[in-house]
């Protein structure tokens, strides 16, 4: 019986792994970034190394079985290095090649090429040097620049942190009003009618908080919680209740001036007050 297994509660919903959200060191990360890190690691990316079929069924012809539609994704590695780059969803693919028929198959990489480009960003105002794959300049073309392309392109399909990174800058940028072009109002005003409505998609907070892996999340968040929780001096403490003591005791001096300098007024212009005896000047 399930009810006597240890497991059988989480049975009744379907067995689901445990993720780095869920460990105890990704419970406090903020709603932002487990937003940008479900789209990153757990949406469906674009096929990139398969032809999708289309349909929920398929017929073979020639012995006329029906089969269900599987569209498994072929898994593919991303090396360290790959961070670095710009691969347009590529992956390395590991697998087996028979070079020759009389040979044994032997494994093999399958790895995607390799060139370097220089490309221009409109919106930081910057060329930069990057190594990227025929896809992603293809990619590049087809969206009419490379600002465009990271802007359209979710983080899935993105996949390396260069990519990410920029695009957080692309973003912080935008919502700065872009202070790049701050010498050309004109070019401004143009970059941000043309690049303005992908902020629409995300929220100051969702980018901060964009671009970031799961360790340097875990960091900025641990930074976030020691300058906050960072104590304060007690001389800069004693030294505030100081200044605030002589405020309290200069406007207490002040208006007790102004009370005696408002009597002596109003003694001088009242006729009915007490004045002091003058002297009877000798006959």
């Amino acid at each position: 019986m399930s009810y006597g297994m240890p497991q059988g509660r989480n049975l009744l919903k379907g067995w689901q792994r445990r993720g780095m959200l869920d460990s105890n060191a990704g419970k406090d990360l903020p709603k932002a970034y487990r937003k940008f890190f479900l789209e990153w690691k757990s949406k469906d990316a674009t096929p990139v190394h398969y032809i999708p079929k289309e349909g929920k069924y398929v017929r073979d012809p020639r012995t006329g079985l029906v089969t269900p539609v599987q569209n498994i994704p072929i898994p593919t590695l991303i090396p360290a290095e790959a961070h670095d780059q710009i691969w347009g969803g590529e992956g390395v693919i590991k697998g087996f090649q028979k070079r020759s028929r009389k040979t044994h198959r032997v494994p093999h990489f399958w790895v995607p090429v390799l060139k370097r480009y220089v490309l221009h960003s409109q919106i930081l105002n910057q060329y930069m040097s990057v190594v990227v794959t025929d896809r992603a300049m293809n990619l590049i073309h087809e969206n009419q620049g490379f600002d465009h392309y990271l802007l359209k392109t979710p983080a899935c399909d993105l996949r390396q942190l260069l990519p990410l990174r920029i695009k957080r800058q692309l973003l912080l940028a935008l919502q700065n009003g872009c202070p790049d072009h701050k010498d050309d109002p004109e070019k401004q005003k143009q970059i941000l009618a043309e690049y303005g409505h992908y902020l629409e998609q995300y929220t100051p907070e969702e980018i901060d908080w964009y671009g970031y892996s799961f360790t340097e999340a875990l960091k900025k968040l641990q930074d976030m919680q020691i300058a906050a929780e960072k104590p304060v001096p007690h001389k800069h403490i004693f030294r505030q209740q100081l200044l605030e003591t002589l405020k309290a005791a200069g406007l207490a001096e002040a208006q007790e001036g102004e009370k005696e300098e408002e009597a002596s007024w109003m003694t001088k212009l009242n006729p009915f007050s007490k004045t002091t005896p003058t002297t009877k000047s000798e006959v």
